[in-house]
């Protein structure tokens, strides 16, 4: 086999922009976070729900994240509501189909949507459409919007009530600092909620 690639360099370099946006990331976002676990808290306190959306990668994350608070995240607990509106393929078919690929996810929030929920949209971009029409239906029923983003947040990022936009224009850095925030959101929000010990859910 001939190699081309230098992997010791490549390497390297993947691992310094991961760590370099990490860093950066951490360094930013940690009250816009404060405020995300605030309104989610407080949604699925009043009976509400989150609601997650977005675009391949996103779309993967979206129902990652999802199931994480439906079902479990470190420890067995009471189920958190949340739903993706990115796993029907019933509905996302039909809606592409009879409304278009612009309206896959507005239609779902006119559906299920209610006064009180958070969705949380991510889009690396921030200029997916069918996520910036979502968004907008949000708003109309009194849906706290949380943006999970890239550095400048796009067309999006001035529709937001809450916007996590990573430091980074690099969308497979930006994809993993989402995935961990994410992650982190789950932890925080099940631990803020009471329904699993602080120390258990650290220390898992």
């Amino acid at each position: 086999m001939t190699r081309t690639l230098d992997v010791s360099t490549f390497w390297k370099s993947e691992f310094d922009m991961h760590l370099k946006t990490m860093s950066g990331t951490a360094a930013a976002l940690e009250g816009t976070f404060t405020k995300l676990l605030d309104v989610a808290t407080t949604a699925i306190q009043n009976g509400n729900k989150v609601l997650f959306f977005g675009n391949g990668g996103s779309a993967a994350d979206a129902q990652h994240l999802a199931t994480e608070l439906a079902v479990r995240y470190k420890k067995d607990r009471a189920p958190i509501a949340a739903v993706a509106l990115t796993t029907d393929t019933s509905a996302l078919t039909a809606i592409g189909n009879d409304f278009g690929f612009e309206h896959l996810f507005a239609r779902q929030v006119e559906a299920i949507g209610k006064k009180g929920d958070v969705a949380i949209a991510i889009s690396t971009s921030g200029n997916s459409v069918n996520v910036i029409n979502a968004i907008t239906a949000c708003k109309k029923q009194g849906i706290t919007v949380v943006g999970f983003t890239g550095e400048t947040g796009g067309k999006m990022a001035p529709l937001c009530d809450i916007l996590l936009n990573v430091p980074s224009t690099t969308t497979a850095r930006i994809q993993e600092m989402h995935i961990m925030l994410g992650q982190m959101f789950c932890g925080a929000l099940e631990m803020n909620l009471g329904l699993v010990p602080a120390e258990v859910s650290a220390a898992a």
